[in-house]
């Protein structure tokens, strides 16, 4: 009861205290401090306002901003996507030009394996025969009866000759040969010009090759730039020739040609029977630590074995023999005690499998290209094929055809012109080449020895056309109508053509230097045709042109 009087006088006692009435002095102020409220109020409100205006200001420059950034992006998209855009039409258009020159050149490709004797293909002359005057009928019989034609008996001894001491030297060879240890020496055969009757350069040399064998129990296994992976444009006409027991499957295992872990072991071939000492290997003529056979080992084993031979049998012959060229292991000459001397090659090659096809250590006398690979990369020489070819060719053609007698004209004045200008790109497998070509490519009675003149001019247009090209294809690589009577291996056939003329597309300046030369010699055709005739007078000239028409 207490506590509540207490509460009811504290509320009376505080309710009088804050009367309005009481303290009327001090209650007085209240309406200017309304006023100081409202003025700061006021000012406060302005100052808000102008934040409120700046911050718009921001904000709008913001968007702006960011509009500008926005727009240079679509700008900067739009500029990538027409890059885009150009860089797929040029793509495309560089494909589209690729395609085309790829045609093109498979198109000429075609109608050059494919040439079928039609007079279409040797009808326009060139610009080099421009105003080029061949020699008549009666002048080129005349030149050819007095300067080649006297050459063929010469030919025919100097071979008879040859052969038979070259039969001797490798019979004593073989004599000389450990035939358990070293290489083992086959007949001997003659190829190239001498042997298919067009030499009319002198002096005459004899090109001989000579097949070798290893020892039992090694046997040769050889692999060309076509029977195995894609090789490089360096490597077309050449391959390798392996050593290998005969008894070793190479083929049949893959160890190898796959490098094993050292935790692996081949069931098949064991260590013993794989692993063969260095020295082994070096004396089978390999390059160092292969199995792969070396052109420059063969080359000294070559040299030093007919030295050997020379010696065993130099006592029957009256005359010396000497190496003529330090670089070719065959390159042998006959000097005479007379002073006369006659040279001929005997050139150690490698059978590729069955065949006539033989890997060659080294061209002599040859401007083929030297940069082998490597000493294990062995080039195929064809001229057993190309002297069968000539043989069963000439069965065909008319007595007498003019197909011998224009390569050997066209030799000839190559020939002179190098003489007089200096050498050339251009050898006589080239000049063959062609011939072979045109062989084929014409029917037989073209070959007829009054159509001498025209069948010349075919083939210095056809040789023109060639190097315009920088293209003249290997005979038989590539060539899929190569008569069967020939047995030649199909493998080759299916190869892709091998251009001879390559080396004028690496090379500006023989290429050029070789031009040069085909056009000057074309201009001296006539001078140095005449050079070597004998006097004809017009009488007779007249009156063969009349029996000709």
């Amino acid at each position: 009861m207490p506590v509540g009087i207490f509460r009811v006088c504290l509320v009376v006692i505080t309710a009088i205290i804050n009367h309005p009435l009481l303290f009327p002095k001090e209650n007085g102020t209240v309406p200017e401090n309304t006023e100081e409220i409202i003025q700061k109020m006021k000012e406060r409100e302005e100052s808000l306002r102008l934040e409120q205006l700046r911050l718009e200001q921001e904000i709008a420059d913001q968007e702006a901003a960011q509009k500008a950034l926005e727009k240079a992006a679509e700008v900067v998209e739009e500029s990538k996507e027409e890059k885009v855009r150009w860089d797929m039409w040029t793509a495309l258009s560089m494909v589209i030009f690729l395609l085309i020159e790829l045609w093109r050149q498979d198109f000429q490709e075609g109608i050059w394996q494919d040439t079928g004797g039609e007079e279409d293909d040797m009808a326009v002359l060139g610009k080099a025969f421009k105003g080029v005057a061949f020699p008549e009928k009666a002048v080129l019989a005349s030149f050819y009866e007095k300067r080649i034609l006297g050459t063929t008996g010469d030919m025919a001894r100097m071979r008879e000759m040859v052969e038979g001491f070259a039969d001797d030297l490798l019979e004593a060879l073989r004599s000389v040969c450990n035939r358990d240890a070293d290489m083992e020496v086959e007949d001997c055969m003659g190829v190239g010009s001498m042997y298919e009757n067009w030499r009319v350069r002198k002096p005459f040399v004899c090109d001989l090759i000579v097949p070798f064998a290893p020892p039992e129990p090694y046997c040769f296994r050889s692999q060309t730039w076509c029977s195995g992976d894609s090789s490089s444009p360096n490597e077309q006409g050449y391959g390798t020739i392996k050593v290998c027991r005969a008894d070793e499957d190479v083929t049949g295992c893959i160890c190898d040609k796959t490098k094993l872990g050292e935790d692996m072991l081949c069931l098949l071939h064991s260590p013993a029977n794989t692993t063969r000492p260095n020295s082994e290997m070096e004396d089978l003529l390999c390059f160092k630590n292969t199995q792969y056979l070396d052109a420059n080992q063969v080359m000294k084993w070559f040299q030093i074995a007919v030295t050997k031979a020379w010696n065993r049998i130099s006592h029957k012959y009256e005359f010396d023999l000497s190496f003529s060229l330090l670089d070719s292991p065959g390159a042998l000459k006959i000097k005479f005690r007379s002073g006369k001397s006659v040279a001929f090659n005997l050139t150690p090659v490698v059978q590729y499998e069955n065949s006539d096809v033989y890997f060659i250590s080294h061209f002599p006398r040859s401007s083929l290209p030297a940069d082998l690979p490597s000493s294990t990369h062995w080039f195929l020489t064809f001229a057993v094929y190309e002297r069968r070819f000539i043989q069963l060719v000439s069965k065909m053609l008319p007595a007498n055809a003019c197909h011998v007698s224009c390569l050997q004209i066209l030799s000839f004045l190559h020939g002179k012109q190098c003489s007089l200008t200096g050498p050339s790109g251009l050898t006589n497998y080239h000049l063959k080449t062609v011939m072979l070509h045109l062989l084929q490519a014409r029917p037989s009675q073209d070959w007829a020895p009054e159509k001498l003149e025209a069948r010349l001019q075919d083939m210095l247009k056809f040789l023109e056309k060639c190097l315009h090209e920088k293209k003249l294809y290997h005979f038989f690589i590539g060539n899929g109508k190569v008569p069967a009577e020939l047995g030649f291996p199909i493998i080759f056939q299916n190869a892709e053509p091998l251009n001879l003329f390559r080396p004028f597309v690496l090379r500006r300046d023989v290429y050029r230097k070789t031009v040069d030369t085909f056009h000057e010699m074309l201009r001296n055709m006539s001078a140095l045709i005449n050079e070597y005739t004998v006097h004809i007078p017009l009488a007779h000239t007249n009156g063969i042109h009349k029996e000709s028409l």
